[in-house]
């Protein structure tokens, strides 16, 4: 089965609340929700973000919208006040969780293929 990053699948905006950094995933096409539900699940994106996030992943299902939301305890190193990292505030999460790849069919790569912001890509669409 083809591989493909979210970032063909759906578009993300995060941000921060003390040490938790909040991550939206919303889905392009109600269709590909599904996908989403089956394979971003709160255990892989602990995964794809390692020991960046050292508490707890939290998966919120938001049906009405085609949306995820995802709270990653302990990934900001104390929050904006207090920590030295780069992104305290969690900005860059969403854009990083949309790298993730997952497994798709033959079909859907196709269909979803250019989807997205590719970055370093010329006349990548953000549809």
């Amino acid at each position: 089965m083809p591989r493909i990053p979210l970032l063909e699948l759906a578009h993300a905006r995060s941000g921060d609340k003390g040490d938790t950094a909040n991550i939206g995933l919303i889905a392009y096409d109600p269709v590909d929700y599904p996908l989403i539900l089956e394979q971003v699940t709160a255990d892989r994106v602990k995964q794809h973000f390692g020991s960046l996030v050292r508490g707890a992943v939290e998966r919120f299902e938001l049906d009405n919208l085609c949306a995820v939301n995802f709270l990653l305890h302990g990934a900001l190193d104390g929050g904006g006040t207090v920590s030295l990292m780069t992104d305290a505030q969690g900005k860059v999460f969403s854009t990083a969780l949309l790298r993730m790849e997952i497994e798709v069919s033959e079909e859907v790569a196709m269909r979803v293929a250019g989807r997205g912001r590719h970055p370093g890509r010329r006349g990548a669409s953000t549809s």
